[in-house]
């Protein structure tokens, strides 16, 4: 029988945010039987360390440089470097995983977060045939109702936008005629900022941070930002899990997926439905408050290093089997594995990127090939544009402001402490090469250096 399929994308999910990833304060029951009963992967990666590349590679199958979409929409920012043009929507040329699944049959149904591009380049463009809460907006004004979201309906006063994301997303599965097999695409826009909650789990989890002692000082002062538009704003890095607002949220999400099992089981459609539960980058935990901490990764959101590219990946359904896979794995695998598992074969003209990672997922040998970034953009989390590669164990960063390239052994360095590029020159040449070749292929676009002086400090106002 053809699967029904849900993608559930969660906007800065961190590696370690989920009990079943390492989490001792959030607490995410739902999530861990999910994983329990299927395919966990340890070693899977966002496409981008911020999120539009990240929903383009997922649903193009292609590497974002490729795509063309390689920043959050929106985004600009220059420093010692210019920054480079890159498009504000998903090109309608795209051959979108939901075209693909409308041509084969599915009922194809957007809800929650969209942010690639406003209404010529929004979900219905792009073969959704419903779409509840998708648009340009790469965050809400507000979790709380009226929310401000143009393509959803405002609830009752102070109804939680997780919530409402989540009925929508059961009124579908329930109504749904069962004629033709679905593909949900749940993007929800927790865990962004701003950081709201309800506030009885708010107190919640206050109260269990003074439990545990985590109610002291947890963010640590560091280095300046490199963009210009953040100067005089420092990193500020979080330590350990401890925001009581964030855990909040991570529950309402966890929550939610426990609604969407209970409308599949209900229904009788739980197992001939595929799982699939991701994130679009890493956790938020160096600016904006940094709500959440990646360790043992380095850094977080908008950073090359793998706090900000190192993602949850649960696939759970028919025929997966419980597995903890370490099978290297990145967002424009996504696609393919859909497809195949939906029985549908694309064109010959549309060229990917993604290589279908279900063998893995049934716990069988799989070796996807080598995985690659290119990020020519500064973040406002503290990181510089570059790019990366990753084969086997080993990871080389390369920095573009100054062309210096870092290697690590992510096995016996997960934290990126140790540069191993000295010690290990012909494998750093050999790596080196290899991007410099991928960089070629995808057509990358380099960022230059900034030819205007750096402008004087903003002067404070007067009181």
């Amino acid at each position: 029988m053809t699967p029904n399929l849900i993608v559930i994308l969660v906007d800065d999910l961190g590696w370690t945010d989920l009990s079943c990833y390492g989490s001792t304060f959030y607490e995410t029951p739902h999530l861990d039987a999910l994983a329990a009963g299927g395919a966990r992967f340890t070693q899977a990666y966002a496409a981008a360390p911020v999120c539009s590349p990240s929903r383009a590679a997922l649903l193009t199958g292609k590497w974002p440089a490729r795509v063309g979409v390689t920043n959050f929409i929106g985004g600009h920012a220059v420093g010692r470097l210019a920054d480079v043009p890159y498009f504000h929507g998903l090109p309608r040329n795209e051959y979108s995983l939901a075209r693909a699944l409308a041509a084969g049959g599915y009922a194809t149904w957007h809800v929650g977060k969209w942010h690639l591009g406003g209404r010529q380049t929004s979900p219905e463009v792009h073969g959704f045939e419903v779409n509840l809460g998708g648009c340009g907006m790469g965050h809400p004004p507000t979790y709380f109702s009226p929310y401000g979201i143009p393509t959803l309906t405002d609830g009752p006063d102070g109804e939680y936008l997780t919530d409402r994301l989540t009925d929508e997303a059961v009124r579908l599965i329930t109504d749904h005629d069962q004629s033709r097999p679905f593909f949900l695409n749940l993007w929800h826009y927790t865990v962004h900022t701003p950081i709201q909650a309800p506030q009885s789990l708010i107190e919640k989890y206050r109260a269990k941070a003074r439990r545990l002692g985590l109610d002291t000082g947890a963010i640590e002062t560091g280095e300046p930002m490199p963009p210009w538009h953040l100067d005089g704003v420092r990193v500020r890095r979080r330590t350990e899990h401890s925001d009581p607002a964030y855990a909040a949220m991570i529950e309402t999400l966890d929550g939610s997926v426990g609604a969407i099992v209970g409308a599949l089981r209900r229904t009788g459609q739980l197992d001939q439905t595929m799982i699939v539960f991701t994130s679009d980058n890493g956790g938020l935990a160096t600016a904006e408050g940094s709500p959440t901490c990646n360790a043992p990764l380095a850094e977080g959101k908008g950073w090359l290093e793998d706090g900000g590219l190192r993602v949850p990946l649960i696939i759970s359904g028919p025929g997966v089997d419980p597995v903890e896979t370490n099978a290297l794995t990145s967002t424009p695998d996504l696609y393919p594995t859909l497809l195949g598992l939906a029985d549908v074969e694309l064109p010959d003209w549309h060229r990917i990127d993604g290589v279908d990672i279900l063998p893995a997922a049934y716990g069988d040998e799989f070796d996807r090939g080598p995985i690659f970034w290119h990020y020519p953009h500064y973040s406002n989390q503290g990181g510089t544009p570059g790019a990366a590669v990753r084969e086997g164990r080993w990871k080389l960063i390369r920095w573009f402001e100054d062309g210096r390239e870092a290697l690590f052994d992510l096995v016996a360095d997960v934290g990126e402490g140790a540069d191993r590029a000295a010690a290990e020159p012909d494998l750093t040449r050999r790596l080196s090469g290899r991007l410099d070749d991928w960089l070629r292929d995808v057509g990358a676009l380099l960022p230059q250096p900034n030819p205007a002086p750096r402008p004087s400090p903003v002067p404070a106002p007067n009181p």
